[in-house]
Parts: structure tokens; C-alpha cells; sequence
């Protein structure tokens, strides 16, 4: 986790300046965003009702989602991440938007918040850096009150097995060694942990959730890709690139 945090302290200037880009003349995007696949229209839909409601983003980066939220009404806001650099990032753009969210330096596997106190924990391409997802679900449960939701979005596990440049399987679905992936130059490199979907769903019922639903989207025509994401549209047309999951605190 060391290693992850150092690399996204590193690389935050670059990857939040690629995310804003062209944005010279007009705000940075600020939304709830959660992966390659699904229509720009349809993203909220599968999210319970938020507005005036206390959400708190795990993982938050630069904010985007947190401030979307508070943008679209929601009430009390936090926003959690293991990284300084992304946090000054975040509050820089809840700044620029004028909202009021409460951004805070932690983990998700101990988060520095108290219990009862959210009705959605939302968290985007985040959880493939955590290698025991037991204590992470285990969090987001005690800061939700009794029926609240947790929303979570990460690259498919059976995506992964893929080589996106050549598009043959080029790991075993089953092989749970954690990846190494390099940034560029920028060391150290990204610790990515391989989760199958029967193990992600038994660590929620384990952490005390009710899984509602599995989200798979996407689309069989590359096109649909193109502006939504930077990987191989090619791929992602025959692949689901999104694994979406929600879950019910007990």
C-alpha cells in the first residue's frame, strides 16, 4: 500500500492534468464517473437516492466524484484518499465549483470517520489496489448506517486476463498473484490485485452486505468507446471492461 501511495503522490500532477485538459477556458469536469462502458446518461441511474443525503467517496483522487456529488445535491460530502497530492487536487476543485466537501487523508481499509454516519459509500477504480478486500468492506459497512449502499466500480477481473495490446488471454483467470504495472518512468510502479467476482461478492456478504446487483456494461461496438476511455475500445467491444457491484449494509 507504501508503494501505491508513493506512486500516486508522484504521478498525481500528470494523470489529474491529462483529466482536465482542454479545460483552459471552462471548469474541469467535476462528476460521478465510473469507468468505460456505460452511456454518459444512464451513470446515476443505478445509484440510490442521494440529494440531501450524506455521501462519502472512498478513494476520492482529484475529487471529480465528490464534487459531483455535492454538485447534484447531496448533503454532507467526504471524500477519502490515501494520497496528499490527489487531495490538493480535490480541494482545489471544490474551490474552484464552490461546494463544500470534506476531503481527508486515509485508507479505505481504516477510514477516519465514525460509524453510522453515510447513507452511500461510493468508490471508482479503486478496490483492484487493495489486497484484502475483507477489511475494506468491512469500513465502508461501519460508516454506512443500517441500509445504506455501497457502490463500487473496478476493472473486470475476467477484463484483466487480457493482453489490451494483442487481445489473447495472457493470464489465468485463477492466478491471484498481485501485477506490477509501470507508469511511464515514474517508480515505483502500480500493485494491482487480481479478485475473482465469487470472491469479492463472499467478502461482502461476509462484511455484513446484501448484494442487490452486478452491473457488466458496455457495448459490441468499438465506437461506443472511443471518447469514454484511453484503453482498446477493440477489446472492451468483446470483453466487459466495468465490473459495477451494489450492495446493501445489513
Amino acid at each position: 500500500m507504501d508503494e501505491t501511495r508513493d506512486l500516486w503522490d508522484a504521478w498525481s500532477d500528470t494523470f489529474q492534468g491529462a483529466w482536465n485538459a482542454d479545460t483552459a477556458d471552462e471548469l474541469p469536469p467535476a462528476d460521478v464517473h465510473y469507468g468505460p462502458g456505460w452511456p454518459a446518461d444512464e451513470r446515476l441511474d443505478h445509484l440510490p437516492e442521494f440529494e440531501g443525503r450524506a455521501v462519502v467517496e472512498l478513494g476520492c483522487g482529484g475529487g471529480q466524484a465528490s464534487v459531483g456529488f455535492a454538485r447534484r445535491g447531496a448533503g454532507r460530502v467526504a471524500g477519502v484518499d490515501f494520497s496528499t497530492r490527489q487531495l490538493e487536487h480535490a480541494r482545489r476543485l471544490a474551490g474552484l465549483y464552490g461546494v463544500d466537501v470534506e476531503f481527508l487523508a486515509g485508507d479505505v481499509t481504516d477510514l477516519p470517520l465514525d460509524g453510522d454516519g453515510f447513507d452511500l459509500a461510493f468508490s471508482s477504480w479503486v478496490f483492484q489496489m487493495v489486497g484484502d478486500l475483507e477489511p475494506c468492506f468491512a469500513e465502508a459497512a461501519r460508516v454506512l448506517r443500517d441500509g445504506g449502499t455501497l457502490f463500487f466500480a473496478i476493472p473486470h477481473p475476467f477484463y484483466e486476463v487480457f493482453d489490451p495490446e494483442t487481445g489473447e488471454i495472457a493470464r489465468s483467470y485463477f492466478d491471484s498473484t498481485p501485477e506490477r504495472k509501470s507508469i511511464g518512468d515514474l517508480d515505483p510502479d502500480m500493485v494491482v490485485f487480481h479478485h475473482r467476482v465469487a470472491e469479492i461478492h463472499r467478502a461482502l456478504v461476509d462484511a455484513g452486505f446484501t448484494v442487490e446487483r452486478l452491473f457488466e456494461p458496455g457495448s459490441a461496438d468499438p465506437d461506443d468507446y472511443e471518447e469514454q476511455w484511453s484503453q482498446k475500445p477493440e477489446l472492451m467491444a468483446q470483453v466487459p471492461p466495468t465490473l459495477a457491484v451494489r450492495a446493501v449494509a445489513r
